[in-house]
């Protein structure tokens, strides 16, 4: 298809970027936080054979060619969608012919070699999109970006693979270019996690009080089987003298009977290893250690009832502001706050994401990865957790964290959750508006 040059608007058009209803998802259960934009990329070189299109009537070129490879994820686990971006700085490749072409006729695609854990390659593709190229000028430096889904743990690799450049004006044209001597170095790695089992373990108590020096008969399941497990008083977030160890059966369950005399004493917990980790105990199961009460006393008891992990929003729209045609940039704006109440007061943290489908509109659409956000969370005075912001970096359909709290031995609090937007809006957008969906996930 043919296309003719230019022209020069009458006026600049402006277009409004819209970030549509938020949707907001509750989920029990624990779920890792996404790893954040932190890359370990570094750019690379290789040697190239591009071959223009016939009616250039040159032979091909052999040259060095200078990529660069960055993920959104760089520990992602198995399951995980990851982002690639293939940037070419320095193509070996050139104009083809005398004619200068104008900008934005060039299209990019290419190839991803992956290696080590898993292997395979993932298809790029660059948008339509290019400064004005001189003739028998080089080609200026693109990016090109596509996802692939992680099938195995491990350490992947990621190095530069094939390329093509396809040229729109006055024919259609394409120029490829194949690595020499694949795969070419490699330019990130990324080390991906397995994805790991629901903790199922569980504790039970023949019953919830005793005096002190009483055995109480602590009853464990779904424990690894064959496992030593510590099985040790708790007062508050400590633990007592009152410990013993036991060893579960061939289906993961034990019955013990610890005997408990510190008078302090709150629940019971279980767990295998050397130390707590609430990914491999259980509990704590509510017990009490009943002290005779002196003649004519009345003992006075109170209740202290967990709650639950929720998640308010102070709205579900955001506009962002406008950018001209013809120059794009920045459409900015403010993630509505989100609220986050922890209380359960046990020893979990809690994980919030987010990801944000393309932003769609009356003349085409923009890539959810031109979505980036700089979260920022506060807790409120006294929360026992301490909240940490995600990475500054791009949301994506492959979803980024937007904060977090970690395990600990008492969790739980009030947390305050913003976030600064900014999509990327290419120069040459259709004017209209657009609108994409992020969605939010609690767990």
């Amino acid at each position: 298809m043919a296309l003719t040059r230019s022209r020069a608007a009458a006026r600049r058009r402006r277009w409004t970027a819209v970030l549509g209803a938020t949707a907001l998802a509750v989920a029990g259960g624990a779920l890792a936080a996404p790893a954040g934009a932190t890359t370990t990329s570094q750019p690379v070189e290789f040697q190239t054979r591009c071959v223009p299109p016939p009616i250039a009537g040159i032979p091909p070129i052999t040259g060095t060619t200078t990529a660069e490879i960055t993920v959104d994820k760089s520990s992602p686990k198995v399951g995980d969608t990851v982002t690639v971006t293939y940037t070419i700085t320095k193509p070996a490749a050139s104009n083809p012919v005398d004619l200068a072409l104008p900008a934005d006729i060039m299209t990019p695609s290419g190839k991803v070699v992956l290696g080590g854990a898993q292997t395979g390659a993932v298809t790029v593709n660059g948008p339509k999109k290019n400064p004005p190229v001189p003739g028998k000028g080089s080609f200026p430096a693109f990016s090109m970006t596509g996802t692939f889904t992680v099938t195995q743990a491990g350490s992947i690799t990621l190095s530069p693979g094939d390329y093509n450049i396809h040229t729109s004006y006055l024919m259609e044209l394409d120029t490829p270019c194949t690595v020499l001597n694949p795969p070419a170095p490699v330019s990130e790695t990324v080390t991906a996690s397995p994805v790991t089992s629901p903790n199922t373990r569980a504790l039970a108590l023949d019953t919830a009080s005793g005096d002190p020096g009483v055995r109480v008969t602590v009853n464990g399941s779904k424990f690894t089987p064959l496992t030593e497990v510590t099985v040790v008083g708790r007062a508050g977030a400590a633990e007592t003298a009152d410990k013993m160890t036991v060893t579960t059966d061939s289906e993961g369950s034990f019955a013990a009977r610890l005997k408990v005399n510190d008078v302090a004493t709150t629940g019971i917990v279980a767990y295998e290893g050397g130390a707590w980790d609430p990914d491999k105990g259980a509990g704590p199961a509510a017990y009490k250690v009943v002290v005779p009460a002196p003649p004519n006393s009345q003992t006075i008891t109170a209740a202290v009832t967990a709650g639950e992990l929720s998640m308010t929003q102070a709205g579900d729209a955001v506009q962002l502001s406008s950018v001209d045609f013809g120059q794009g940039g920045a459409a900015t704006g403010d993630l509505k706050t989100v609220t986050v109440k922890d209380f359960r007061g046990g020893p979990a943290g809690w994980s919030l994401t987010g990801k944000v489908t393309d932003f769609t509109g009356t003349g085409g659409s923009i890539g959810a990865g031109n979505l980036s956000w700089t979260p920022a969370c506060t807790a409120k005075a006294g929360s026992p957790s301490t909240c940490a912001a995600g990475s500054s970096g791009p949301v994506g359909s492959g979803g980024a964290t937007l904060a977090s709290t970690p395990n600990g031995a008492l969790t739980g609090g009030e947390f305050t959750i913003d976030a600064g937007l900014s999509l990327d809006v290419p120069a040459f957008t259709a004017p209209g508006s657009y609108a994409g969906v992020l969605t939010l996930t609690l767990s």
